[in-house]
């Protein structure tokens, strides 16, 4: 395993985005200044949601970056003082009506890793039962169930495009694929 870059010295040149430059040495003795972005500190859940053994629940909700209604999962920050867990059952109920006995942490993915710090942890829920919370969104989000064995689809639609969720879809079906070959 290569032994990672000496750091000389870090300094905040974007407080508002929290990007910092990183002036780094490398074992070759070679010297470069890179830039990374910070994320908010509080982790990030995603979760798949399975409303039985073959449907997800996916999760239609205007998407600003993209200026359009975007097919995803539901997802969202954990708040100070929750567990990853808790945050994901609060999430899950906020987003789609539904929260579930059995939550399960499958991956923490990571997001632009050569210059962000930002992940996300993809959480698996099931053995789902109805109850909403009020969450922070304008506007109810529409919940979509889809056969998880039919992403072939999801992945030729235009409306999903989200990388996190694609990952966290694949994960989850192989997961499951696993879980039922054991049994």
């Amino acid at each position: 395993m290569k032994a990672l870059p000496l750091v000389h010295e870090t300094r905040l040149v974007e407080p508002r985005y929290k990007i910092e430059q990183m002036d780094l040495e490398f074992a070759n003795g070679e010297k470069r200044t890179y830039e990374r972005i910070h994320g908010s500190g509080r982790p990030v859940v995603v979760m798949v949601p399975m409303l039985d053994a073959e449907t997800v629940l996916l999760t239609r909700e205007y998407a600003a970056g993209l200026h359009r209604y975007e097919l995803g999962l539901p997802r969202g920050r954990v708040d100070p003082g929750e567990s990853l867990l808790e945050g994901a059952q609060r999430e899950l109920k906020e987003e789609t009506g539904y929260g579930a006995h059995e939550l399960l942490i499958l991956r923490t993915l990571s997001l632009a890793p050569t210059y962000m710090s930002h992940v996300a942890h993809v959480v698996l829920a099931r053995d789902l039962f109805e109850e909403r919370l009020e969450g922070d969104e304008p506007e109810q989000i529409e919940v979509v169930p889809w056969n998880i064995n039919h992403l072939h689809e999801l992945l030729g639609m235009d409306e999903f495009s989200e990388g996190r969720a694609m990952a966290a879809l694949f994960l989850a079906r192989e997961w499951l694929q696993q879980d039922r070959a054991q049994r």
